[in-house]
């Protein structure tokens, strides 16, 4: 599994001009579900993302996580992360899983982010989506997990 994580000061996603979800402070988080992907994976991110320590305490930097600050988390089925540019001029998605293999992968994803009580909004998965965000820093990161590792 792939996620792009960003920290936000607050963030919403929109389907067909109708916002279907909205955070204040916490993260985006866009997930790509990989072929190769399991539940297990995706409950490795969800541990992974929760605990990790990218909110300021004061004037500290990097010492609080979603869970301590009280943050949300946005997160948004992209399989487009799994996008393959290294040949052509168009990107190949042969290493993302098909939607009915994914959508059980990224809810189980959701699943886990709750259970570590993390409130979470999400947008339609499958659909064309419209994210809007006030990245706060900036602080973006990259995160993959691969055979139940973070990598």
């Amino acid at each position: 599994m792939r996620a792009i994580c960003q920290r936000v000061t607050g963030a919403s996603v929109s389907v067909d001009g109708v916002e279907v979800g909205r955070i204040g402070t916490g993260l985006v988080v866009l997930v790509g579900v990989g072929a190769a992907d399991s539940v297990a994976d995706a409950e490795v991110l969800a541990a992974k993302l929760v605990g990790l320590r990218v909110f300021r305490d004061g004037d500290r930097g990097f010492e609080r996580s979603l869970v301590e600050v009280g943050g949300s988390m946005l997160a948004i089925s992209q399989f487009t992360l799994f996008g393959d540019v290294r040949r052509g001029r168009r990107p190949s998605f042969a290493e993302a899983a098909g939607g009915p293999e994914a959508e059980p992968i990224y809810d189980a994803f959701v699943a886990a982010v709750e259970a570590a009580g993390v409130p979470v909004a999400t947008g339609v998965f499958g659909a064309m989506m419209e994210v809007a965000l006030t990245n706060d820093g900036p602080v973006t990161l990259v995160v993959e997990v691969v055979d139940g590792r973070v990598r």
